[in-house]
């Protein structure tokens, strides 16, 4: 008979009497693999429910009312079902004008800085130009050392704002740009922004997977290289343009650092929520008419409704645009 035939005969055979025909390997084999799956299975459950119980936590909680809150009774359905929480929430933190205003400022601050995050590292990727190896050393400092330690720095440059001195010799003083929102759409286009020096590393290491080939045939058909760029290059970096924009409209919305320092007179989401327990004490104080004490646990109840308002726009924006994220991450990070 032909090995053909053979494997025929064989796949007609009972597990059992394929099982003895092996001398019990493939019941081992069996039984290993579903003991694998399994142990993998409550890896997986384990770790996605520490990631998602805190959430379902504020989800409970942002529906209860203060009697429940103390109810020793009531641990995860409230007793007491009620929507008020959302509704001063977002009086508190003055949702509609927030929200709208950092989606303009993350959506424009996010578009700046990739940008300019894309040409620094492509130039990184496949052009040779004098101390390259410093300027990304540079690159992988700004990724290392924290913002604040630079923070007096910052203040100073700006307060006291100047190119080459010419503003002082033409005017005789230097420009504040304090209060504007200049400064940060300065340093965003300067590659200075939040992040910028992570955003830069990956889209590098992106650039560096793709062959050189694909450049080197459209130098051979004519194109220059700002055209390679833009009609090769880029269309080919679509995830990881999209993987790294994600992370700068979502560090940019929940940014509580670099949006005090320069955008401290615009309101934001990120802002209204970090003085969401301070506003609290004064509507409540307006309302009363006198200086009211609050308890720990309705803050907490009002901290977490207006976290889950804030969180809630990212998660649907991640919902859309899931696939070219993953699919960027995978591939980021090979060729080192």
């Amino acid at each position: 008979m032909t090995n053909v035939e053979n494997h025929a005969e064989y796949d007609k055979l009972g597990f059992w009497e394929r099982n003895k025909l092996s001398g019990g390997y493939l019941f081992k084999k069996v039984v290993g693999q579903r003991a694998v799956s399994i142990i993998r299975f409550i890896l997986l459950f384990g770790m996605c429910f520490m990631i998602i119980q805190p959430i379902l936590n504020k989800i409970s909680v942002s529906f209860m009312t203060e009697t429940d809150l103390y109810n020793p009774i009531v641990i995860a359905i409230p007793e007491h079902f009620t929507t008020a929480n959302y509704r001063l929430s977002a009086e508190l933190i003055n949702y509609r004008e927030s929200i709208f205003n950092s989606i303009l400022i993350s959506l424009t601050i996010g578009a700046i800085q990739i940008a300019m995050c894309t040409i620094v590292g492509y130039g990184f990727a496949r052009f040779e130009f004098p101390f390259k190896k410093f300027w990304f050393a540079c690159v992988i400092l700004v990724i290392l050392i924290p913002p604040q330690t630079i923070a007096s720095s910052l203040h100073l440059h700006f307060r006291f704002f100047d190119v080459l001195g010419l503003f002082k010799l033409i005017t005789g003083e230097t420009l504040n740009l304090r209060g504007s929102k200049v400064p940060y759409y300065l340093m965003s286009m300067g590659c200075m922004g939040l992040k910028n020096g992570l955003y830069i590393y990956m889209i590098r290491q992106y650039f560096r997977n793709i062959p050189g080939d694909l450049e080197e045939a459209a130098y051979v058909d004519g194109c220059g290289t700002f055209k390679t760029f833009v009609r090769i290059m880029l269309p080919q970096a679509k995830p990881i343009i999209t993987s790294c924009f994600l992370f700068a409209f979502v560090w940019q919305w929940t940014d509580g650092f670099y949006s005090r320092m320069f955008l401290g007179n615009t309101k934001l989401v990120s802002t209204g929520l970090s003085r969401i327990v301070d506003s609290l004490g004064a509507y409540i104080q307006r309302i009363n008419g006198v200086k009211t004490t609050i308890s720990v646990a309705y803050s907490n109840c009002i901290l977490a409704t207006g976290t889950l308002m804030i969180v809630a726009p990212l998660i649907i924006l991640y919902l859309f645009a899931q696939r070219a994220f993953v699919e960027s991450i995978s591939s980021t990070g090979i060729k080192m």
